[in-house]
């Protein structure tokens, strides 16, 4: 129970739009919880453990490129850190992008059970579901 209590935390707080996205968080810090909470099988743990690990190449690289430009423009103009806070943002949200791509990833390969159980959760805190279309694959 205590562990669906933290991922329905976790759900929670992520976003701050009106109807916020219902994000599962994977790469982040309760990967174990996603995977106790939805009772994946082997293989989809196994995909959460790959996925959990690409994504922190991806965001390591944005990050880093983030962290680059700051430091570049310590001292810079007023008007040049309004372009470059542009240039931040681009990245921050190619971060997050990264995050809702590995969620989807997820979601795709949740049996109906688990998925709608997702959605329940989703429902319960007002947050909008990732929809998964299941006709399509990524690959």
């Amino acid at each position: 129970m205590h562990r669906i209590l933290v991922l329905v935390f976790l759900l929670s707080v992520i976003g701050t739009k009106a109807q916020q996205e219902c994000v599962l968080g994977v790469g982040g810090t309760d990967d174990e919880t996603i995977a106790e909470v939805f009772q994946l099988n082997d293989e989809q743990k196994q995909n959460l453990r790959n996925w959990s690990a690409e994504l922190k190449v991806r965001n390591e690289i944005l990050s880093n490129q983030a962290e680059f430009l700051l430091k570049q423009h310590e001292e810079s103009s007023p008007e040049v850190l309004m372009t470059i806070s542009k240039e931040y943002k681009t990245i921050m949200d190619s971060m997050k992008q990264n995050v809702r791509m590995m969620d989807k990833r997820l979601l795709s390969i949740f049996n109906p059970k688990q998925y709608n159980f997702y959605v329940k959760l989703c429902d319960q805190l007002t947050l909008r579901p990732i929809y998964i279309n299941r006709s399509v694959d990524e690959k």
